[in-house]
């Protein structure tokens, strides 16, 4: 099964497209970030005004016409489910497994200050270990998990004050 990505457009038009496709662009390049493509017996000229690789967003220019990208992957995704993107990271009040396994170890205590990128425990899942991450700073008000247990998807793991 390919690869898909989420595509979203000004924040107004999404679409799906798969690896596959992307690959099989008519596409040709005519200058360090200018391309001339073919799609539907359709010619257009396409400018990256500007990348950020690390967002994945982009601003592009279509034959003058300017537009906002977002791109997103099935990790973007699972990121976002979870509760651990950029602008939420603030507010966020509680972890939850993101997936079912089991409690390796917890490296933090209640009452404890803690700061974004902090581990707070190790969930070992399908004979991987995940580190789980503080979102954002702040005091762990309880933790509701012991080492050694057995987690289900979405189980309360730990709150914030």
């Amino acid at each position: 099964m390919d690869k898909t990505y989420n595509v979203n457009v000004n924040d107004t038009f999404g679409f799906t497209i798969d690896a596959s496709e992307a690959v099989s662009l008519d596409m040709v390049k005519t200058g360090q970030d200018s391309f001339h493509v073919l799609k539907n017996n359709r010619s257009g000229k396409v400018q990256i005004v500007e990348a950020d690789f690390l967002r994945k967003t982009y601003t592009i220019q279509i034959n003058g016409n300017t537009h906002r990208v977002k791109i997103s992957d099935d990790i973007d995704r699972l990121i976002e489910d979870m509760g651990f993107t950029r602008s939420e990271t603030g507010h966020i009040s509680e972890i939850k497994a993101p997936m079912p396994g089991l409690v390796l170890d917890i490296q933090v205590e209640e009452g404890q200050k803690v700061r974004e990128n902090d581990t707070l425990l190790i969930l070992e899942a399908m004979k991987m270990e995940n580190v789980i991450l503080s979102p954002r700073d702040g005091i762990i008000k309880s933790i509701v998990v012991n080492k050694g247990n057995s987690v289900d998807k979405g189980e309360l793991l730990l709150e914030y004050e």
